[in-house]
């Protein structure tokens, strides 16, 4: 199925072998293809990530003039990743750090080597500090078939609406198959967005299969963790991305629900003792803890995985995130939009009507939408059964993050 978030809710080169007039073998394209940006946590900077299928240097050439020569360079390394699947798949993924970026200014690029060059693309460097007010796109469950808010996001995109995206886990429906190649063609059709905006990942179940290995190796996201779980800041908002994934594939190893739950209580700790900088603290991670969904996840059960822990009582989420004051949840999952009151242990507290828990709206998927629960619960703010994503919208200290009703298709 999908993973639950709060409230939020790819057509790549396939390489073929064919034969010529003359019978012999095409040669494998060295042209960049599947490009894509994220935010590396460094202010000035934001880091290209990109596949080959064969190995080539890693460049990308940048400037702020639309045309003409890009005088800037920035070199990066590159790595195999074989895929796990029969045949073995071998791509090439590149990446390249640029670093003192001007804050606000748009920049052209474009990546590759002598070798083969992609086209150009554009992007605006995130401002620094905590004085303005980020607009984000929020969404999870993206499929490579059918996705019916891609057209949408890419017009926003376009329209210059956002400075980043959230994409709240399940990618492609997935991205390890066909031996990797919907993982190919989901990262093609979401070029036109990850190209423009840094497109800042969780992952969801449906990465699970070779141990997350598609995942980790086309997403490059901060710290060391290969995108399992990290944060950085944005405005005045302080981000955190984990995995929720870490509480149902335990065959991967019992040591990362630990592992990742003391850095949780780390990170939170000190953000909680940043308020004056940056006043609110931002989660996502894929499944909810809270849902009224007519389906037997997680979110479903009163003792949820995330919200309690294993077995009930160890490494729960909700003790963790009430403990420092996690000012909004943004979950995936559930194919359907669900807003929640504030609510702790299933009581309903005073608060915004427009937070904190939230399910991003899906974007829409093969698996399509998931029917609620015949009546909503009393925490149950607003539900939608519709596709689309969320915007958000992250004012200054003195108000709350803003989330506009999701678009929907």
């Amino acid at each position: 199925m999908r993973p639950l978030p709060l409230r939020w809710s790819c057509c790549c080169l396939l390489l073929f072998f064919s034969l010529g007039v003359q019978g012999a073998p095409v040669a494998p394209s060295t042209a960049p293809e599947q490009v894509h940006l994220s935010y590396p946590g460094e202010p000035g900077s934001m880091t290209v990530t990109w596949t080959t299928w064969v190995p080539t240097h890693s460049e990308v050439q940048f400037g702020t003039q639309a045309t003409g020569p890009l005088p800037l360079r920035a070199q990066g390394t590159v790595s195999t990743f074989v895929d796990g699947g029969i045949l073995r798949r071998k791509l090439y993924m590149h990446r390249v750090t640029l670093r003192g970026l001007l804050p606000g200014v748009q920049y052209v690029y474009r990546c590759g080597s002598s070798q083969g060059w992609s086209r150009r693309f554009r992007f605006r460097a995130l401002e620094y500090g905590p004085n303005w007010s980020p607009r984000l796109a929020v969404f999870g469950d993206l499929g490579a078939d059918n996705p019916k808010a891609l057209p949408r996001l890419r017009r926003d995109t376009q329209q210059g609406m956002y400075d980043a995206v959230l994409h709240v886990g399940d990618f492609a429906y997935n991205m390890d198959q066909d031996n990797a190649r919907v993982g190919d063609r989901f990262m093609q059709l979401i070029e036109p967005v990850a190209a423009t905006l840094p497109y800042m990942t969780c992952p969801g179940n449906h990465e699970e299969r070779y141990n997350f290995s598609n995942y980790k190796a086309r997403f490059s996201m901060p710290g060391n963790t290969e995108g399992l779980w990290y944060s950085w800041d944005l405005g005045p908002a302080h981000i955190v991305s984990f995995s929720t994934e870490v509480y149902f594939f335990l065959n991967y190893g019992r040591h990362l629900v630990e592992r990742q739950f003391h850095w949780l209580e780390s990170d939170l700790q000190k953000a909680n003792k940043n308020r004056a900088v940056r006043p609110w603290i931002i989660t996502m991670g894929h499944r909810p803890m809270y849902c009224s969904n007519a389906d037997l996840d997680d979110c479903t059960w009163h003792e949820s995985k995330v919200r309690k822990g294993l077995r009930g009582k160890l490494f729960g989420l909700e003790d963790l995130f009430y403990k420092y004051g996690v000012d909004l949840q943004l979950w995936a999952h559930e194919h359907s939009y669900e807003r929640l009151w504030p609510i702790y242990d299933y009581q309903v507290f005073n608060g915004s009507q427009e937070m904190p828990y939230t399910n991003p709206r899906g974007p829409g998927c093969e698996e399509l939408l998931t029917p609620f629960s015949l009546f909503p619960r009393p925490w149950s703010a607003m539900r939608v059964k519709e596709y689309g994503y969320t915007r958000l919208h992250v004012l200054n200290g003195t108000h709350e993050p803003w989330a506009s009703l999701p678009w929907l298709v």
